[in-house]
C-alpha cells in the first residue's frame, strides 16, 4: 500500500477494535505461536507419542521449537499496531488503515504489503502443515481415537480459513458497496491479523463453512438438469441458523446465487453455461462427474476430498475467476461465496451493535 490520501476519512483509533482491559496485553504478546487450545494439542499428542514413538516425538518436539522461533524472529519486526518510526518515515495503525482503504489497484499487492503480513503468512502455513503431520502421528503412532485424531484434522482447517480470510478481507475492502465503516472495521481486522496471526471472526465462521464443505463433498449435483437446487437443500439442512439466515436473505441475489452454482458444481461460471448449453444442443439428459470433463474438452476437478489443500486451492480458482471478471467487467459472480457469506455474517454483526448502541443511549 503505498499512496496514502487521508483526507477522504475519518481516522478511528485501532485501539477501538480491542477490548479495553486486553489491548495493552494483546500488542505486547505479538504473533501468537498456539493458541491454548493449540498448545493443549500438542501436549496431549507428545505425551501420547513419548512411550510409543520416541524419535517420532523428538523430531515433533524440533518442528515446535522452529515454529517457535520463527515467531520470535517475526515479532522483531516492528508491530502494525503502534506508532513506529520506520527507516524512512513514521508509521501509525491510522495511517496503515486508511492506505489500505484508499489502495484501489489491480493485481498482486505483495510488494505493497508489509513485511510482517508476508513473514506472517509464511508462519501459518508453517503451523498448518505442522498440525497436518501431528494429524497422521496421532493416528498412525499414538493410535489415538478416532474423535481425537478429528481434534487436529479440525484445527488444520481451521488455520486453512484463517489463511483465506487476509484474501477475504482484501477483497471485501476494495468493494465500494460496503459501508465505509465497515471497510474501516475489515481493513482493522487485517491489520491485527497480520500482527497476530489470529482471528476471532473467522473463527466464529470457520466451523460453518467446514461444515458446508464436508457436505458438497457428498453431493452428487444434477449435471443434466445443472440445477443445484436439492443440492442446496440438503447443505441448508446440515448447516446452522446463522447460515440458514444467510440463503434465505442473500440467494435470491444473482451474483450469489451464481458464487453458489460455481461452489456446487465445482467448475466456473463459464463452464457452467457452456456445459448447459453442450448438453442441451446434444439432448443429454444427465451426465456423472467422471464426464463434465470430457464435454468440456478440458480437465476439470469436480470431486473433491477433505484435504484442506484441495479446499483452499479450489477457493482460490474461484477467487481468481472472481477479481477477473471484476476487473475485465465481465458477466458473473464478482465474489466467491465465502466472501458473499462473511460479508453477511459482518453486516449481521454491525447491525446487531448499532442497534445495541441505540437501545443503551435511550
Amino acid at each position: 500500500m503505498t499512496e496514502l490520501n487521508t483526507s477522504k476519512f475519518t481516522s478511528v483509533s485501532i485501539e477501538e477494535f480491542f477490548d479495553k482491559d486486553s489491548t495493552e496485553s494483546t500488542v505486547e504478546v505479538g504473533i501468537v505461536v498456539f493458541t491454548p487450545h493449540q498448545q493443549k494439542l500438542v501436549d496431549k499428542l507428545m505425551e501420547a507419542l513419548a512411550p510409543v514413538a520416541s524419535d517420532r516425538a523428538e523430531r515433533l518436539q524440533n518442528r515446535i521449537k522452529d515454529i517457535e522461533a520463527l515467531a520470535k524472529s517475526i515479532a522483531r519486526f516492528p508491530s502494525l499496531l503502534e506508532r513506529i518510526n520506520t527507516t524512512s518515515s513514521v508509521r501509525t495503525p491510522e495511517a496503515l488503515v486508511e492506505n489500505i482503504i484508499s489502495y484501489q489497484q489491480d493485481g498482486d499487492i505483495t510488494l505493497h504489503m508489509p513485511s510482517k503480513a508476508i513473514l506472517g503468512k509464511g508462519f501459518l502455513v508453517s503451523k498448518i502443515h505442522t498440525f497436518y503431520s501431528m494429524s497422521k502421528l496421532a493416528k498412525n503412532y499414538a493410535k489415538m481415537d478416532e474423535k481425537s485424531v478429528k481434534e487436529y484434522a479440525d484445527e488444520t482447517v481451521s488455520m486453512m480459513f484463517t489463511l483465506m480470510a487476509e484474501d477475504v478481507y482484501l477483497n471485501l475492502i476494495k468493494d465500494k458497496t460496503l459501508s465505509m465503516d465497515l471497510r474501516r472495521q475489515l481493513a482493522n481486522s487485517l491489520i491485527i491479523l497480520w500482527e497476530h496471526r489470529s482471528d476471532q471472526t473467522i473463527s466464529d465462521i470457520a466451523p460453518v463453512l467446514q461444515s458446508v464443505w464436508a457436505a458438497r463433498r457428498k453431493l452428487a449435483p444434477a449435471f443434466g438438469t445443472m440445477m443445484g437446487t436439492s443440492e442446496l437443500l440438503l447443505v441448508t439442512m446440515q448447516m446452522d441458523e446463522q447460515w440458514n439466515h444467510f440463503i434465505k436473505a442473500k440467494l435470491s441475489a444473482p451474483d450469489v446465487s451464481q458464487a453458489m452454482e460455481e461452489f456446487l458444481f465445482g467448475i466456473s461460471h463459464e463452464q457452467v453455461l457452456r456445459l448447459k448449453e453442450i448438453l442441451r444442443t446434444q439432448g443429454v439428459k444427465s451426465i456423472g462427474r467422471d464426464e463434465v470433463s470430457r464435454y468440456l474438452g478440458e480437465r476439470v476437478k469436480t470431486d473433491v476430498s477433505m484435504d484442506y489443500r484441495d479446499f483452499y486451492l479450489l477457493y482460490t480458482v474461484r477467487r481468481d475467476n472472481a477479481r477477473s471478471r471484476q476487473r475485465l467487467h465481465l458477466e458473473g459472480p464478482k465474489n466467491t461465496i465465502e466472501d458473499y457469506f462473511i460479508r453477511f455474517v459482518l453486516e449481521s454483526n454491525q447491525e446487531k451493535q448499532n442497534k445495541d448502541k441505540a437501545a443503551i443511549k435511550q
